[in-house]
């Protein structure tokens, strides 16, 4: 039996929700700054009642973890704690990178691809991800790097994410590069895959262990002059 998997995703502009549940899948996604604490309720219980199907019929909730806007990353891991919490459903994080790298292997086919997104302050975060019977495979860690420090573990891979359009001559400082202009941000759709794994393997959570994954765990903020 199909389980009944809800995936919401709040890290970055997009503002994502995802329903997979008696076989067929129902997904909400827009790209709306700024509006993410007044939708994101509203938009999964229309979700919910377009699939006609109760949160207490959720089997887990999957939730971006991060990286991404720290705002956006705290929002959706206190919504899938609150809907978890008044469900009694188990959780279980997804990274935001690993979304993507997941879009372009169910979309494109690849088997290698780079996941970046503009970390702001001159820095990007990075994954490497392999497909591994059709899953997005993290190879090594996520890591936020200066866009000159960036080290690919593949001879060829496709790029995605928004860290290639912030940085557009990356590209070609970087072997073997492919960037995929249309995979930007992260889409819950995307997550549905990777949730169903974990819970298949028992590594869902409780919701009161539902952590964000910032990545960058210090933040340097350049000084005005005259304040250093």
């Amino acid at each position: 039996m199909t389980n009944t998997i809800l995936a919401i995703d709040a890290s970055t502009e997009a503002l994502s929700i995802a329903l997979t549940h008696q076989g067929q899948q129902y997904c909400f996604f827009d790209v709306c700054p700024q509006q993410h604490s007044q939708r994101i309720l509203t938009e999964t219980d229309t979700l919910l009642a377009k699939a006609n199907c109760a949160l207490k019929e959720v089997d887990v909730i999957g939730y971006c973890e991060g990286p991404g806007s720290f705002t956006g990353v705290r929002i959706s891991v206190s919504v899938a704690q609150g809907l978890a919490f008044s469900a009694q459903k188990p959780v279980v994080g997804i990274s935001s990178l690993a979304m993507m790298a997941q879009q372009a292997i169910e979309q494109r086919g690849v088997n290698q691809v780079v996941s970046a997104i503009d970390a702001r302050m001159g820095e990007l975060y990075v994954g490497a991800f392999e497909n591994i019977n059709g899953l997005a495979t993290l190879v090594g860690t996520q890591q936020v790097v200066k866009p000159e420090a960036l080290a690919v573990p593949f001879d060829a891979a496709l790029a995605v994410g928004t860290g290639w359009q912030s940085y557009p001559d990356l590209a070609h400082s970087v072997a073997g590069i492919s960037v995929d202009e249309h995979i930007t941000l992260p889409n819950s759709q995307f997550m549905l895959a990777l949730v169903a794994e974990q819970f298949a393997q028992g590594q869902q959570h409780s919701a009161s262990e539902a952590q964000p994954v910032y990545v960058r765990d210090t933040v340097t903020w350049k000084k005005l002059p005259g304040r250093e």
